[in-house]
């Protein structure tokens, strides 16, 4: 079966904000067959559930603040039930040192067994910082992924920055091969900016990543688009429309 194609609603937060059942009209009229969410906004999750099974959608996965999974997670968990995803991503942090990696990692690693008892992944989504170095020679990332059990945290790969820290992503994605479910599938201008930029557009090697998909077990691409320099429907629908024409979405 062809690999399903999402987008995460952080690319369309301004427009959700203003109406976010119709933004998800678009979104499904796009041809994307679920979202990831970053919130709900004032719905409720049997609300939000209702209106995706209306359009269509599946819930894919959310985004969910590391102070909720650390101090909420049984409600996080609750809600992700009631929305029919199946993962929860830990979206981003921000270490002042190495010992607060070591803190993160006690707490991905309850909250990941956790969501594991309940039906749940919990998953990690990087950003460039972490393949800084450690003081063991390892990166952050890899020190994350090494030190909590493959069964408790899968990744959520971010193609667009490991390229910006100088990584090959689809050496990634062999590297943690079956403990990258989600992908999120982005591309980067060739200038000195290295911009968010639409997929097909770039200088990331895409082809690399997409052919990667089936056998590293990848269940969702995921297009985000952080920023742009179109309104955030048009970026969509060109990045939408490369992979409708490599025939993946």
């Amino acid at each position: 079966m062809a690999i399903p194609t999402a987008v995460q609603l952080y690319t369309l937060r301004k427009e959700t904000e203003k109406d976010f059942e119709g933004t998800l009209r678009k979104v499904a009229d796009l041809g994307f067959a679920g979202v990831e969410f970053a919130g709900l906004g004032s719905y409720t999750a049997s609300e939000m559930k209702q209106l995706l099974d209306e359009l269509g959608l599946k819930a894919v996965s959310s985004h969910v603040p590391l102070e909720q999974i650390k101090n909420n997670l049984t409600q996080v968990i609750e809600v992700q039930k009631t929305l029919g995803s199946e993962y929860i991503v830990c979206p981003y942090f921000e270490p002042e040192g190495e010992a607060d990696y070591i803190k993160l990692i006690g707490v991905l690693k309850r909250a990941g067994e956790m969501c594991r008892l309940e039906g749940i992944t919990l998953c990690y989504h990087n950003h460039d910082f972490e393949l800084d170095k450690l003081s063991d020679g390892r990166t952050a990332l890899e020190t994350i992924f090494d030190d909590v059990e493959p069964a408790d945290l899968k990744a959520e790969l971010d193609i667009y920055w490991l390229q910006k820290a100088g990584q090959d992503p689809a050496a990634w994605i062999d590297r943690y091969q079956g403990r990258t479910p989600l992908i999120h599938l982005k591309d980067m201008t060739t200038d000195e900016e290295q911009f968010f930029a639409e997929l097909g557009t770039g200088g990331v090697d895409l082809e690399a990543v997409l052919t990667k998909g089936e056998a590293a077990g990848v269940k969702w691409w995921i297009v985000e688009q952080d920023a742009s320099r179109l309104t955030p429907l048009e970026s969509l629908e060109i990045s939408i429309n490369y992979l409708k024409k490599k025939g993946i979405a």
